[in-house]
């Protein structure tokens, strides 16, 4: 018997929350390695988003 589950919460939403958390968590720290971290991470979730916008497009056209 195979376990399915379905997606609760879409690709873009998880992202999107990933995105805004780490960048509240960065308000609050102070200059340094793992606030960059942090910050590098939300870029990071940004772009993912806008790459599976891309993807999922109807018309796959180039990325802006």
């Amino acid at each position: 018997m195979r376990y399915t589950f379905g997606q609760t919460i879409s690709l873009r939403d998880q992202l999107a929350k990933l995105a805004q958390e780490s960048r509240e968590q960065a308000k609050i720290m102070p200059a340094g390695k793992k606030r960059e971290e942090l910050l590098r991470r939300a870029g990071q979730a940004d772009t993912a988003a806008r790459i599976n916008e891309w993807v999922n497009s109807r018309g796959l056209q180039r990325p802006t």
